[in-house]
């Protein structure tokens, strides 16, 4: 038997044959479900995640200069403050051992099941359940929740020759710490957050950087700071004082959601600030130019640093606005016949969010996925429940993303998913499935009321944008808003099968 099989067989045999339900993912949206699920008397359940600790994204994007762009205070459970932040915005490791200890506090962990990957998970209608199957074996559960996340997925474009090209190359989310850049000729393929992050780390130890910019992001001047010792003491002895500092930031970022959603001229005093960032770093005018995006502060997701634009700055560094035709061998073609050697590739071109490959595992109702229910665009039920997948609750599904933290939607959605669960077994309800009725008008109204927004009309294409054209990201009101529509489940709102369940598990009280 090999290491492999040994693992395997391992994990499968901590596996239960049947819970009441399952959670798939061990990030915020997981770990949230796991604790609350406990808090309210249901034990029967299990967390399945794919990598080896706790974390999710946080787990797994370990890149140099890896840092949350919300700060700490609102990134971060309600229910779990902590008071030993270090940063205003902390680093990858600090939020990571955030989880871990959370996880810790409220003894989830002997729920976990590690490095299990979801093969296939598939609606049961006639025993009106979900049979999970794993590298590690199958489970059955009457409910799921889908904490998988949205950048979960690395995504790299297909470009021609890709495959051909014999240096080192690998994605930001899977990044090579065995790979020395230092005196590399390194190209950094896309602009977006985390090449934001990373590029002015490894700026002054490699040879030349090459940087392929197909769109300018705006980049803001960044406010992050250490947190001092009198405010960490102040936040021990005093928890109200970290609560009302968390009320205060949620207001002020509360504050962008007319901007964003209805009035976007109202974005020009952040537009100038960015601005500002770029003509106190840049001084060559061409270089400027390039660097200033031509659509609304927003359209796409905008980020900080203030390092960023004195990395490309830099005499080894070079900003590369000509697309890419092909790769080869040695470096990169780019549509205006330039080669441009190099030996290493770093891809720095995000995540599948509209069409995460999960999706196409997922099979609701009539044999159908979620993949094909969103062909067209993702669409959702508050953003939780999808018509055609029973019993199946998606953390931080389409149209779900505050202007605040994605954790203040995440504990928002746990609210309701715990009201699901308990009026089910109230009830003696088998399954729920949202009307298609009720979410098609639930997301012609949101539709709606995002006409106007600067994701609309700000001139740009991003991933917030489906392939239908609808965007698919954001909540188009404050996060109290979101946070009342889920305070509590409709049944109105849901297809019901009210009969014994198929299944007999230890449920919980």
């Amino acid at each position: 038997m090999t290491s492999a099989d040994a693992s395997a067989r391992q994990r499968a045999e901590g596996l239960p044959e049947r819970v009441r339900v399952l959670v798939i993912g061990a990030g915020f949206g997981g770990l949230g479900a796991a604790i609350k699920l406990r808090e309210n008397g249901i034990t029967d359940f299990v967390v399945l995640a794919r990598e080896s600790d706790v974390g999710g994204t946080w787990q797994v994007n370990t890149y140099p200069g890896a840092q949350v762009d919300v700060p700490s205070l609102l990134y971060s459970y309600s229910f779990a403050p902590n008071p030993y932040w270090t940063r205003l915005y902390p680093l990858q490791a600090e939020i990571q051992a955030y989880l871990r200890r959370t996880a810790e506090r409220f003894g989830v962990l002997p729920h976990i099941r590690f490095g299990c990957e979801i093969e296939q998970c598939v609606w049961d209608e006639d025993a009106q359940h979900w049979i999970v199957r794993t590298d590690a074996g199958v489970v059955h559960a009457q409910f799921v929740i889908a904490g998988f996340g949205p950048f979960s997925a690395p995504s790299i474009p297909k470009f021609p020759g890709i495959e051909t090209f014999t240096g080192t190359a690998f994605h930001s989310a899977h990044w090579d710490h065995g790979h020395d850049l230092t005196g590399r000729r390194v190209a950094v393929i896309g602009t977006g957050a985390s090449a934001v992050q990373f590029v002015p780390q490894i700026q002054p130890r490699v040879e030349h950087l090459s940087v392929f910019q197909r769109t300018p992001i705006w980049v803001m001047p960044h406010p992050d700071r250490p947190t001092n010792p009198v405010t960490r003491g102040l936040w021990r002895r005093v928890p109200g004082a970290q609560r009302s500092a968390r009320q205060a930031l949620a207001v002020l970022f509360e504050s962008l959601v007319p901007p964003f959603t209805k009035h976007p001229d109202l974005l020009v005093g952040l537009e100038k600030s960015a601005r500002w960032n770029i003509q106190r770093s840049i001084e060559d005018p061409r270089l400027r130019e390039a660097l200033t995006p031509r659509y609304r502060l927003g359209c796409k997701r905008p980020t900080f640093s203030n390092t960023y634009y004195p990395a490309l700055a830099a005499a080894n560094a070079e900003v590369v606005t000509s697309g890419i035709e092909r790769i080869d061998a040695t470096g990169i073609i780019t549509k205006d016949g330039e080669h441009h050697p190099v030996d290493t590739i770093i891809y720095g071109t995000g995540f599948r969010i509209n069409d995460h490959p999960i999706a196409e595992r997922l099979i609701g109702r009539n044999g159908v996925s979620m993949a094909q229910l969103w062909a067209e665009d993702p669409k959702a039920y508050l953003g939780t429940t999808v018509s055609g997948l029973p019993n199946m609750f998606i953390v931080l599904g389409p149209n779900s993303a505050p202007y605040t933290s994605a954790v203040v939607t995440i504990e928002a959605q746990l609210a309701y998913i715990i009201d699901a669960l308990r009026t089910a077994e109230k009830a003696g309800i088998s399954s729920i499935d949202v009307q298609p009725g009720v979410q098609r008008e639930f997301n012609d109204r949101l539709d709606r009321q995002l006409s106007r927004s600067v994701w609309a009309t700000g001139g740009c294409d991003s991933y917030y944008i489906g392939q239908g054209g609808r965007i698919v990201a954001f909540w188009p009101g404050f996060a109290a808003q979101f946070a009342h529509r889920t305070r509590k489940l409709n049944l109105d709102d849901y297809q019901v099968v009210s009969r014994p369940a198929a299944m007999t598990t230890g449920a919980s009280q």
